[in-house]
């Protein structure tokens, strides 16, 4: 199949390739075994979700996933959650300054968090640690090494947040074939997978970022007609929604870090629970808030209506009505609440698809994605059209913004433009590139700036420099200014303005490779100490509640295990010991545990008759 953009010869694959969804609360990894996508598991036992959550521990060990998600409360600033929200972003931004626990390093243009452990992070590196688990979590899987990574994106990432995104895969060890727009890898998973064709519309809202796209799939080819979105909105912003009514309930005026972090794990249980139940209760320190789903409903229609603007204009971007939609495809964990389901629905006026588990399908689209670039008996199979989510332009004289590649424009695309000096003698010309739809540069987000020298000395309007943006299929932008008369040129290839450095990435690439057995060493210590935590805690609590139930011989007995697991997770450095040692704790509490079982059953058993059970 030929076309405007025909996806690149495949490249040649570097072991097994894989589809990274880099989630905002959960990460996935997926493959197309025997012609069919399919995510991995991602952490242990057969789940699929990985938590992108980073612990950071005092002796330098890192811990990713749902064992990172236990230390949230009890180390809220130095757990990293909802990083990819952070990403591309400066201390200056104001999505830095929202509700949450962590310490900035101050004076930095770039964010970077101060944990435990040692030197400050950025965001680029915790989402390579997310990255790196999911990498070798496929490699478990498969037993092979993997190197080549599709990995998705919100459609209205800017350059910075790509940009980011793409360093932080090559710190984690993966060649990045492409970034694919998450809507875009929906539509190619049911596109492919259902044979749909028509006009669709992509509502995904994750837990950090909305986005709406309107995508033409007709016989193979994928057209992105029109995106939209908000970088800065998803589920995260219902949680603080909720944490905000429960501040204003409990009055507390100026939450501890701790309390921040536990209530906004309160409030996601609370919104979860509310998708099955009509009401929940909210409880921390004694005091409680009910919260029914009419509430919740109530509090996040401002969020909903703000994501209704995004869609309408989508649609009109896209020179379509809502009845033009043939359906709706939802993306993203935040589309399980009931409210946002229904509100779908009325903008559009048909009840939206959600066939494919609406987590794991923007995975799945990256995989089939993968499988598309390095398969060569599937190199004709697709045609898949992108576009930019936002203007690409440059600053002129009184700060105004020309444009030269207008939004939704489809890419891989360059287009070019003249511009001529404004003085005599001028010499040389400043190059500024902004992004954004404003008209005013103050009004719009700078990516870069160069100056082209060497312009001949002439009247002003007579030197003549042609500047030209290309962009590849990543959305990465190049631009390139070109004096006319002399044949002079400068080109530069856009970074973020808040990112990490060439030589940074390449330093951390070889630390990570020079470090690479002591940084997994490191890891499986914390996880065994972080469990050996877990159970001395229940431990403890359960000899001051039910330690009636054991004899004075017993109950010294198990003391001393206890004493004996705190004393070698403190002081080992073998992973393998602790785990032994927590087997050996739990087989001896075995018989412990079984009491305090029949005594909860007696208790609740208590009053009633037979008839009751």
């Amino acid at each position: 199949m030929k076309g405007f953009l025909q996806i690149h010869d495949p490249l040649k694959p570097k072991g097994h390739v894989v589809g990274i969804d880099l989630g905002t609360t959960n990460s996935l990894v997926a493959s197309v075994i025997n012609g069919k996508p399919s995510c991995l598991p991602a952490d242990e036992g057969d789940a699929r979700l990985l938590p992108s959550v980073v612990h950071y521990a005092k002796s330098g060990g890192v811990v990713v996933g749902k064992r990172a998600v236990e230390l949230l409360a009890a180390a809220p600033t130095d757990t990293i959650k909802s990083v990819k929200r952070f990403m591309g972003k400066s201390l200056g931004d104001l999505e830095t300054k929202k509700l949450g626990a962590y310490q900035f390093v101050e004076g930095a243009g770039v964010v970077r968090f101060q944990v435990a452990g040692g030197q400050p992070v950025t965001p680029i590196e915790v989402s390579g640690e997310i990255l790196r688990t999911l990498k070798r979590r496929a490699e478990s899987a498969f037993a092979g090494k993997v190197e080549q990574a599709v990995i998705t994106v919100p459609a209205y990432f800017d350059d910075a947040q790509r940009q980011a995104t793409k360093d932080a895969g090559r710190l984690a060890g993966l060649e990045v074939l492409r970034l694919l727009n998450e809507p875009t890898a929906a539509a190619l998973a049911y596109g492919l997978d259902k044979n749909a064709q028509g006009t669709f519309a992509v509502y995904d809202l994750g837990g950090g970022t909305f986005d709406i796209s309107v995508l033409e799939l007709v016989e193979g080819v994928f057209q992105v007609k029109s995106v939209g979105g908000d970088s800065a909105l998803g589920g995260d912003d219902f949680d603080r929604t909720i944490v905000q009514k429960a501040l204003d309930a409990f009055a507390i005026a100026s939450p501890s870090p701790t309390q921040i972090a536990q209530l906004l794990q309160l409030a996601r249980a609370a919104k979860e629970r509310l998708t099955d139940v009509t009401e929940t209760t909210l409880e921390l320190d004694g005091q409680k808030l009910p919260v029914t789903r009419a509430d919740f409903d109530g509090w996040i229609q401002p969020l909903l209506q703000k994501t209704g603007v995004a869609v309408r204009r989508a649609i009109k971007d896209a020179g379509l009505t809502a009845a033009d939609i043939k359906g709706v495809v939802l993306v993203g964990g935040s589309t399980r609440v009931p409210a946002v389901r229904s509100y779908v629905e009325s903008i559009f006026g048909k009840p939206p698809l959600a066939d494919i588990d609406p987590d794991q399908v923007v995975a799945l689209g990256a995989a089939i994605q993968a499988d598309l670039l390095t398969n060569t008996e599937r190199q004709d199979e697709v045609l898949l059209l992108d576009v930019i989510p936002l203007s690409l332009g440059l600053e002129t004289m009184g700060g105004v913004v020309e444009k030269v590649i207008y939004r939704n424009s489809a890419i891989p695309t360059a287009q070019a433009q003249v511009f001529t000096t404004f003085q005599d003698g001028q010499t040389g010309m400043d190059i500024h590139v902004v992004q954004g739809e404003r008209e005013l540069v103050q009004d719009s987000r700078s990516l870069a700036r160069f100056r082209l020298s060497g312009i001949p000395s002439m009247p002003a309007g007579m030197g003549r420099v042609q500047v030209t943006f290309a962009i590849d299929a990543d959305g990465i932008l190049s631009v390139k200014a070109k004096e006319q008369t002399t044949g002079i040129e400068q080109a530069i290839t856009v970074k973020p303005t808040h990112g990490l450095s060439d030589e940074e990435v390449e330093q951390m690439l070889l630390d990570s490779i020079e470090h690479g057995e002591d940084d997994m060493q490191r890891r499986q210590l914390v996880e065994q100490q972080v469990d050996a935590a877990r159970v001395l805690i229940d431990a403890r609590k359960q000899l001051v509640e039910n330690g009636d139930l054991l004899s004075a011989d017993e109950r010294k007995s198990f003391e001393l295990g206890v004493e004996a697991l705190e004393t070698l997770s403190k002081t080992t450095d073998d992973h393998a010991a602790i785990k032994n040692a927590i087997h050996e704790l739990d087989e001896q509490a075995r018989p412990f545990v079984e009491r305090i079982m029949n005594r909860a059953i007696a208790k609740a058993a208590v009053g009633h008759s037979i008839q009751t059970f």
